[in-house]
Protein backbone atom coordinates (compact mmCIF):
# COMPACT_ATOMS: atom_id res chain seq x y z
CA UNK A 1 0.00 0.00 0.00
CA UNK A 2 1.45 3.07 -1.22
CA UNK A 3 2.46 5.83 1.95
CA UNK A 4 0.64 9.35 1.51
CA UNK A 5 1.96 11.99 2.71
CA UNK A 6 2.51 14.01 5.10
CA UNK A 7 2.55 11.76 7.87
CA UNK A 8 2.86 11.60 11.47
CA UNK A 9 3.97 8.07 13.04
CA UNK A 10 5.22 7.76 16.42
CA UNK A 11 8.87 7.26 17.76
CA UNK A 12 8.68 5.54 21.15
CA UNK A 13 6.48 6.31 24.14
CA UNK A 14 7.53 10.65 23.82
CA UNK A 15 8.39 11.64 20.25
CA UNK A 16 6.45 11.83 16.93
CA UNK A 17 8.00 12.76 13.50
CA UNK A 18 6.50 14.31 11.19
CA UNK A 19 7.09 13.06 7.48
CA UNK A 20 6.33 15.55 4.36
CA UNK A 21 8.01 13.15 1.86
CA UNK A 22 10.38 10.36 0.98
CA UNK A 23 12.62 12.48 -1.28
CA UNK A 24 15.29 15.36 -0.76
CA UNK A 25 13.06 18.52 -1.95
CA UNK A 26 13.95 21.95 -1.06
CA UNK A 27 10.44 22.82 -0.88
CA UNK A 28 10.06 20.08 1.51
CA UNK A 29 12.60 20.87 3.34
CA UNK A 30 11.59 24.61 3.85
CA UNK A 31 7.99 23.21 5.07
CA UNK A 32 10.20 21.36 7.66
CA UNK A 33 12.03 24.63 8.70
CA UNK A 34 8.77 26.56 9.13
CA UNK A 35 7.09 24.09 10.83
CA UNK A 36 10.17 24.19 13.68
CA UNK A 37 9.97 27.83 13.44
CA UNK A 38 6.22 28.13 14.29
CA UNK A 39 6.71 25.31 17.51
CA UNK A 40 9.92 27.79 18.39
CA UNK A 41 7.74 30.92 18.12
CA UNK A 42 4.41 29.39 19.36
CA UNK A 43 5.56 26.86 22.02
CA UNK A 44 3.41 23.93 22.70
CA UNK A 45 3.72 23.34 26.59
CA UNK A 46 4.32 19.47 25.99
CA UNK A 47 6.96 19.57 23.67
CA UNK A 48 10.77 19.51 25.07
CA UNK A 49 12.60 19.51 21.56
CA UNK A 50 12.18 19.56 17.86
CA UNK A 51 14.89 18.43 15.08
CA UNK A 52 14.65 19.42 11.80
CA UNK A 53 16.01 16.94 9.05
CA UNK A 54 16.14 16.96 4.91
CA UNK A 55 12.31 15.85 4.95
CA UNK A 56 11.00 15.13 8.32
CA UNK A 57 10.48 17.16 11.52
CA UNK A 58 11.04 15.00 14.95
CA UNK A 59 8.91 16.45 18.01
CA UNK A 60 9.96 15.34 21.58
CA UNK A 61 7.61 15.90 23.76
CA UNK A 62 6.49 15.18 27.74
CA UNK A 63 3.52 12.40 27.29
CA UNK A 64 3.08 13.06 31.39
CA UNK A 65 1.73 16.89 29.85
CA UNK A 66 0.16 16.10 26.64
CA UNK A 67 -1.51 12.76 25.42
CA UNK A 68 -0.12 11.39 21.82
CA UNK A 69 -3.42 11.61 19.94
CA UNK A 70 -3.77 15.04 21.79
CA UNK A 71 -0.53 16.37 20.06
CA UNK A 72 -1.11 14.76 16.78
CA UNK A 73 -3.96 16.87 16.04
CA UNK A 74 -2.55 20.10 17.51
CA UNK A 75 0.50 19.47 14.93
CA UNK A 76 -1.70 18.63 12.00
CA UNK A 77 -2.81 21.97 12.37
CA UNK A 78 0.58 23.64 12.93
CA UNK A 79 1.55 21.83 9.59
CA UNK A 80 -1.73 23.45 7.97
CA UNK A 81 -0.68 27.13 9.27
CA UNK A 82 2.98 27.05 9.18
CA UNK A 83 4.46 29.27 5.94
CA UNK A 84 7.64 28.34 3.98
CA UNK A 85 9.41 31.58 3.84
CA UNK A 86 8.97 32.93 7.19
CA UNK A 87 12.81 32.88 8.70
CA UNK A 88 14.67 35.66 6.32
CA UNK A 89 17.52 33.35 4.79
CA UNK A 90 20.59 34.03 5.42
CA UNK A 91 24.00 33.52 3.27
CA UNK A 92 27.24 32.88 5.05
CA UNK A 93 30.93 33.47 2.10
CA UNK A 94 32.77 30.65 3.91
CA UNK A 95 35.92 31.41 3.43
CA UNK A 96 38.21 27.81 2.52
CA UNK A 97 42.23 27.24 2.26
CA UNK A 98 41.83 24.30 -0.46
CA UNK A 99 44.23 21.38 -0.64
CA UNK A 100 47.20 20.96 1.87
CA UNK A 101 46.86 18.65 4.93
CA UNK A 102 42.99 18.90 5.41
CA UNK A 103 42.44 18.64 1.67
CA UNK A 104 43.37 14.72 1.76
CA UNK A 105 41.40 14.07 -1.41
CA UNK A 106 41.57 16.93 -3.59
CA UNK A 107 44.29 15.38 -5.85
CA UNK A 108 42.84 12.13 -6.29
CA UNK A 109 39.14 13.66 -6.93
CA UNK A 110 40.86 15.61 -9.62
CA UNK A 111 42.36 12.83 -10.93
CA UNK A 112 38.99 11.01 -11.01
CA UNK A 113 37.03 13.93 -12.75
CA UNK A 114 39.64 14.58 -15.12
CA UNK A 115 40.16 17.73 -13.23
CA UNK A 116 42.89 19.95 -12.04
CA UNK A 117 42.88 20.90 -8.87
CA UNK A 118 42.35 24.64 -9.81
CA UNK A 119 39.58 23.42 -12.08
CA UNK A 120 37.92 21.47 -9.27
CA UNK A 121 38.30 24.25 -6.31
CA UNK A 122 36.96 26.46 -9.16
CA UNK A 123 33.82 24.17 -9.71
CA UNK A 124 33.64 23.81 -5.73
CA UNK A 125 33.40 27.63 -4.93
CA UNK A 126 31.02 28.63 -7.84
CA UNK A 127 28.46 26.87 -6.17
CA UNK A 128 25.99 27.84 -4.36
CA UNK A 129 24.76 25.71 -1.27
CA UNK A 130 22.01 25.20 1.23
CA UNK A 131 21.77 24.22 4.64
CA UNK A 132 19.10 21.54 4.99
CA UNK A 133 20.19 19.48 8.19
CA UNK A 134 22.36 20.18 11.24
CA UNK A 135 23.58 16.70 12.69
CA UNK A 136 25.37 13.62 13.27
CA UNK A 137 27.59 16.08 15.24
CA UNK A 138 26.97 19.20 16.93
CA UNK A 139 26.99 22.02 14.31
CA UNK A 140 27.39 19.84 11.31
CA UNK A 141 26.23 21.01 8.34
CA UNK A 142 24.48 19.00 5.39
CA UNK A 143 24.35 21.02 2.21
CA UNK A 144 22.80 20.53 -0.92
CA UNK A 145 24.09 21.77 -4.51
CA UNK A 146 26.84 20.13 -4.82
CA UNK A 147 27.49 20.37 -8.47
CA UNK A 148 26.94 17.39 -10.55
CA UNK A 149 30.32 16.90 -11.75
CA UNK A 150 31.62 16.53 -8.19
CA UNK A 151 29.29 14.02 -6.93
CA UNK A 152 31.62 11.18 -5.89
CA UNK A 153 30.69 7.97 -3.44
CA UNK A 154 31.82 8.21 0.33
CA UNK A 155 35.09 6.16 1.38
CA UNK A 156 34.78 2.40 1.61
CA UNK A 157 37.38 2.85 4.71
CA UNK A 158 36.33 5.76 7.02
CA UNK A 159 39.11 7.69 8.23
CA UNK A 160 39.23 7.71 12.00
CA UNK A 161 39.86 11.40 12.61
CA UNK A 162 39.16 14.50 10.70
CA UNK A 163 39.51 17.87 11.83
CA UNK A 164 36.95 20.35 12.49
CA UNK A 165 36.56 22.82 9.43
CA UNK A 166 36.57 20.08 7.35
CA UNK A 167 35.30 20.75 3.75
CA UNK A 168 34.16 17.67 3.00
CA UNK A 169 31.70 15.48 -0.20
CA UNK A 170 29.73 12.56 -0.26
CA UNK A 171 27.42 11.34 -2.76
CA UNK A 172 25.76 14.27 -3.81
CA UNK A 173 25.93 16.10 -0.28
CA UNK A 174 28.33 18.64 0.59
CA UNK A 175 29.28 19.28 4.07
CA UNK A 176 31.39 21.21 6.69
CA UNK A 177 33.20 19.60 9.38
CA UNK A 178 32.14 20.72 12.91
CA UNK A 179 34.40 19.17 15.45
CA UNK A 180 37.12 16.50 15.01
CA UNK A 181 36.22 12.41 14.51
CA UNK A 182 35.56 9.97 12.26
CA UNK A 183 34.34 10.13 8.58
CA UNK A 184 34.03 8.51 4.88
CA UNK A 185 33.66 11.51 3.42
CA UNK A 186 36.01 12.39 0.71
CA UNK A 187 37.59 16.16 2.20
CA UNK A 188 39.62 19.03 -0.27
CA UNK A 189 39.95 22.09 2.14
CA UNK A 190 39.12 23.46 5.50
CA UNK A 191 37.49 26.73 6.95
CA UNK A 192 39.35 28.27 10.16
CA UNK A 193 34.99 28.91 10.96
CA UNK A 194 33.98 27.60 13.97
CA UNK A 195 31.05 25.83 13.37
CA UNK A 196 30.56 24.78 16.49
CA UNK A 197 31.50 27.13 19.70
CA UNK A 198 29.73 25.97 23.31
CA UNK A 199 30.82 29.42 24.37
CA UNK A 200 28.79 31.57 22.37
CA UNK A 201 25.34 32.97 22.96
CA UNK A 202 24.42 30.78 19.14
CA UNK A 203 26.85 27.78 19.95
CA UNK A 204 25.52 26.70 15.97
CA UNK A 205 27.03 29.51 13.57
CA UNK A 206 24.90 27.67 10.88
CA UNK A 207 20.77 26.93 10.63
CA UNK A 208 19.18 25.16 8.41
CA UNK A 209 17.69 27.22 5.64
CA UNK A 210 21.06 28.97 5.80
CA UNK A 211 22.69 29.71 2.22
CA UNK A 212 26.76 29.21 1.92
CA UNK A 213 29.23 30.11 -0.75
CA UNK A 214 32.55 29.31 -0.67
CA UNK A 215 35.73 31.80 -1.03
CA UNK A 216 39.18 30.46 -1.61
CA UNK A 217 42.03 32.00 0.25
CA UNK A 218 45.27 31.35 0.61
CA UNK A 219 47.09 29.75 4.16
CA UNK A 220 48.26 33.41 5.56
CA UNK A 221 44.77 34.48 5.49
CA UNK A 222 43.46 30.80 6.91
CA UNK A 223 46.18 31.27 9.65
CA UNK A 224 45.22 34.74 10.84
CA UNK A 225 41.15 33.99 10.63
CA UNK A 226 42.32 31.08 12.79
CA UNK A 227 43.78 33.26 15.46
CA UNK A 228 40.83 35.66 15.40
CA UNK A 229 38.47 32.39 15.73
CA UNK A 230 40.29 31.72 18.76
CA UNK A 231 40.95 34.68 20.24
CA UNK A 232 36.62 34.79 19.76
CA UNK A 233 36.26 36.94 17.40
CA UNK A 234 33.62 37.06 14.86
CA UNK A 235 35.28 36.23 11.41
CA UNK A 236 31.97 36.28 8.87
CA UNK A 237 28.82 37.69 9.42
CA UNK A 238 25.80 36.29 7.73
CA UNK A 239 24.03 38.65 4.72
CA UNK A 240 20.51 38.66 3.78
CA UNK A 241 19.82 36.41 0.54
Amino acid sequence: MPVTYPRIVACGDSALSIELSDEIDEDVNARVIALAADLAERPIDAVVETVPTYRSLLVLYDPSLRRAQALRLELEARLRAAVPGSRAARRFVVPVVYGGEAGLDLAELGDMKGLSADELVAIHAAGEYRVYMIGFAPGFAYLGGLPEILHTPRLATPRQRIEAGAIGIGGKQASINSVSGPSGWRFIGRTPLRLFDPSRSEPFLLSAGDHVRFRPIEPAEAAALDAASVAGKTVVEPEPV
